[in-house]
């Protein structure tokens, strides 16, 4: 079985080390990264996935129900805290779980097994979309599915892409190089034309020695790429 991967937000040392270690004990659990205040646990979700967050409340700059309301679609989350007065509002919110500390290691393991529950609900569902052929990546705070289908072609812009699809008005912004990206996507699908540019193979309309068109996009091709695209894009008319 997957393990649920965890983040764990508190600006409390000594919480959020007994936390990190009573995590360590649950073998469903695994735990990925810490962070000591909610903007900095707001910056790792723009580049990375998790399926379980336990969040604290009261933390200064940023509170955990204010990052929790500015996530458009967040994964499973527990909170964590010491006030009581929070518990209407966190349900409002759909968190798994309100934990007042301090946690026993019981409190705990009843709400790991909530969030497990769910984890296997939401599981089958998601490894059906990657048969299907999808790419999941995180954006604006939230995991956005996109099927291979529906790519024409990425653009990278330093640490971050943008990527193009027949069923969106706009690209979809997520943080991750070209490099990156193009590991994740099936090899007899996409093609890297340039530094900056992937494209989808069997979106491709037409190109020159320096040119791709992809929907009607001209596209820069670069001069190590040439060779493969010519053997691929023959193959294609084939």
């Amino acid at each position: 079985m997957d393990k649920i991967r965890c983040l764990v937000v508190d600006d409390e040392p000594f919480a959020l080390e007994i936390l990190a270690d009573d995590i360590g004990k649950i073998e469903t659990l695994e735990l990925v990264r810490t962070c000591r205040s909610a903007l900095d646990a707001r910056r790792v979700l723009e580049f990375q996935e998790f399926d379980l967050i336990f969040l604290d409340i009261q933390m200064p700059g940023l509170s955990g129900l204010q990052l929790l309301s500015q996530m458009q679609n967040p994964p499973m989350v527990i909170l964590t805290t010491a006030f009581e007065q929070y518990a209407v509002r966190a349900f409002e919110l759909n968190v798994i779980d309100y934990l007042l500390k301090p946690i026993s290691f019981e409190r705990l393991l009843a709400a790991t097994g909530k969030a497990l529950s769910l984890h296997q609900l939401r599981m089958p569902q998601r490894k059906s979309a990657e048969q299907q052929g999808a790419l999941y990546v995180k954006s604006e705070y939230q995991t956005v599915k996109i099927l291979y289908s529906d790519i024409l072609y990425i653009e990278g812009l330093k640490d971050y892409v943008k990527i193009f699809t027949i069923s969106r008005p706009g690209p979809v912004l997520t943080r991750m190089n070209v490099k990156g990206i193009y590991a994740l996507l099936p090899a007899d699908r996409f093609c890297r034309v340039h530094q900056s540019y992937i494209v989808s193979i069997e979106k491709i309309e037409a190109f020159q020695k320096k040119k791709i068109w992809v929907a009607q996009k001209e596209l820069p091709i670069g001069n190590q790429f040439t060779d493969n695209l010519k053997s691929i894009y023959q193959f294609k008319k084939e």
